[in-house]
């Protein structure tokens, strides 16, 4: 019998096992009792030999002395409950209630065989045949408890249903998932098999009847890989590791990587194995917590109305979420997407049942809607997260690019400055810095327009509105990033797409960029184009490789990597600034402010106007054109529109 023949077989009698229903209490308790006359009758025929040739003076014979021993045996299952259990989920709990009910069993039945003595002359048991019963029938009972468990155990772990598991670390933490583990019964899992941990020291010692072996490659690949399928990670240790070099070891030895919930919110329950979840892509390219300064921002947000364009998307909730926690008085949610307004809504309304929230349900491109809004609110603050962000797509429809990413930025920069917003902060993009793609060009455009439009305003001497603009990079787990798309890949079974090889991008957690959006906003003082540190860049095939490891397949093997071709617009690489740019430091190591090229707005504003004339007129080839009159190092890559820049 092959390998695969045996997991089918295995799996096929776990499909039998589980498919039988849990047996009746009255059928434990019955099955009990006839392994305690089995063990009665071997004690009594063993104290009979051991007494042979002796006068029998106990007063009761056989059938009186055993109904006698049933009958308070039986008391005592009911007391402790031995047979409530479910056999194939025993533990060390059950072992505990059958000793206690056997042991008490024992001495009551001692205690009436001292005092029959007392009133009788004559014993009812012999001591010793009461010891070698107590001493059968736990054994007998244990056993078949132990029995069950090892045989369900072994066809579900055969058959991939229940995954032997270590635990990195062998603190207080991962002592209590180990305790959890043991002690789950009917969502079983994962059966724990051993710890790890990198003090050599603890390696020579047990715990909760497990090996501890040391956090060493060599012995993660020749022995814990052999022993167990998966590693969890206590939250203590996963804060106190470099998860992208020592998760690398497990990953490699082809080890799914676990954690469990914080202990700080266990309270006074342990996790359940419903918690016991996959480590995710965002846990190992996660960095440090940002510090910002929370006195200013909060000083800055709190008791004004603050609006949000985009409040549905990725980033435009994540800044509501931030904002709420600094006490606004308003904050208005404008966005055009029903179905995710709705959902949100409902969310931050649980979440937040003191907050004063609006839902202006809108598209920012409506001129008319955009002036009732800013009329009825009259916004301190703009965060205008609002815009078409996905390349292919605006490859495909330029007109509509310009008419979200730039009519509807003008629209409301310009009606920030009628009604006297304090701040407008816009939120750009690396993909704007030479672009190659639409979507960047158009976020670029807009920031040309803001960045002329507050310089117009202070040659005036208007400076009522600061525009501050903040330009990042990818963000972990927006709507439409690569990572979810490579999650539902892997759970449909592969192939996880990558459309070149050596494609790099830079990455930044969805918290993390608000943060640094909300400090820049407020440390800005207008007509700043802020960049924040992105870090290492990092290489989109190795990003799914780790996932795809991370979800408990083998590159390759069990899922496959397909390259499918640069897509339209698209560059191997992202910039974070021009060429022709340089940067200062701010106060914040995280946050730099990009010097670019300035424009002057009545001459931009002339171009932008017949431009987004043009998309109205749905001119694709005119709109792309004047794009590039505009931004003139807007070079098409892998699109149709690379004949304009012949």
């Amino acid at each position: 019998m092959n390998s695969k023949d045996n997991l089918l077989f295995h799996t096929d009698i776990f499909s039998h096992l589980t498919s039988l229903q849990y047996l009746p209490r009255w059928i434990v308790l019955f099955v009990d009792i006839i392994l305690c006359v089995l063990a009665y009758t071997i004690a009594s025929f063993i104290t009979t030999k051991i007494n042979a040739g002796e006068v029998d003076i106990r007063i009761l014979n056989f059938y009186q002395r055993i109904s006698i021993a049933l009958s308070l045996q039986i008391f005592f299952f009911w007391i402790f409950h031995t047979y409530s259990g479910v056999l194939r989920y025993s533990s060390y709990v059950d072992a505990a209630k059958l000793l206690f009910a056997v042991s008490a069993n024992m001495v009551l039945i001692a205690i009436i065989n001292i005092a029959v003595v007392e009133i009788k002359g004559n014993p009812i048991f012999h001591y010793s045949g009461l010891l070698l019963y107590s001493g059968f029938s736990f054994l007998f009972l244990f056993f078949l408890r132990l029995g069950a468990k090892t045989i369900f155990d072994y066809f579900s772990q055969n058959g991939g249903k229940i995954t032997p598991v270590m635990i990195y670390g062998t603190k207080t933490a991962a002592v209590g998932i180990a305790k959890m583990l043991n002690s789950a019964q009917g969502d079983i899992k994962y059966k724990l098999v051993g710890f790890i941990d990198d003090d050599i020291k603890s390696t020579q010692r047990l715990i909760m009847g497990v090996k501890v072996y040391h956090f060493d490659e060599k012995i993660i690949k020749k022995t814990v890989s052999k022993k167990a399928k998966a590693v969890i990670i206590s939250p203590t240790k996963l804060k106190s590791i470099n998860p992208e070099v020592d998760l690398d070891v497990f990953l490699s030895n082809h080890l799914q990587v676990l954690t469990a919930p914080p202990v700080s919110i266990w309270k006074n329950d342990m996790p359940t194995i419903k918690q016991i979840k996959s480590i995710q892509i965002e846990d190992l390219l996660e960095r440090p917590k940002i510090q910002i300064d929370t006195e200013r921002v909060s000083a800055e947000h709190k008791g004004k109305v603050i609006l949000v364009t985009g409040a549905a998307g990725s980033i435009g909730s994540e800044i509501v979420n931030q904002i709420i926690s600094y006490k606004p008085q308003l904050i208005v949610l404008l966005d055009q997407a029903e179905s995710p307004m709705h959902n949100l809504r409902l969310e931050l309304e649980e979440k937040f049942p003191d907050q004063n929230i609006s839902v202006f349900l809108a598209d920012v491109r409506n001129k008319e809607r955009m002036e009732y809004m800013m009329d009825m609110y009259r916004p301190d603050y703009v965060y205008h997260a609002a815009a078409y962000k996905h390349v292919p797509l605006m490859e495909d429809n330029p007109v509509e690019s310009i008419q979200a990413n730039v009519k509807g930025t003008k629209t409301i920069a310009d009606l920030a400055v009628k009604y006297k917003v304090q701040r407008f902060v816009m939120v750009s993009t690396d993909k704007a810095v030479n672009p190659t793609n639409v979507m960047g060009a158009s976020k670029r455009i807009a920031e040309i327009y803001v960045q002329s439009l507050y310089k117009k305003l202070i040659e005036d001497g208007n400076d009522n509105t600061k525009f501050i603009t903040t330009r990042f990079g990818n963000v972990l787990g927006s709507n439409g990033s690569v990572i979810p798309l490579f999650k539902s890949q892997i759970e449909n079974g592969g192939p996880v797409t990558v459309t070149h090889p050596e494609i790099i991008r830079y990455f930044m957690t969805i918290p993390e960029a608000c943060t640094l959006v909300l400090e820049a906003g407020i440390m800005g003082n207008g007509g700043e184009i802020f960049i924040f540190d992105m870090g290492q860049p990092v290489k989109i095939v190795n990003l799914a490789k780790k996932m795809i490891h991370l979800a408990g397949f083998i590159p390759e093997v069990d899922i496959k990597i397909e390259y499918t071709g640069l897509r339209p617009g698209e560059k191997l690489y992202e910039e974070l600034l021009n060429q022709k740019e340089i940067t200062t430091k701010t106060h914040h190591p995280k946050i730099m402010i990009a010097k670019v090229q300035e424009y002057d707005y009545n001459h931009i504003s002339t171009q932008i106007d017949e431009l987004i004339n043009y998309s109205q007129l749905c001119k694709n080839f005119l709109t792309v054109s004047q794009m590039k009159k505009i931004v003139p190092e807007f070079k098409s890559k892998n699109s149709q529109y690379e004949r304009l820049d012949v």
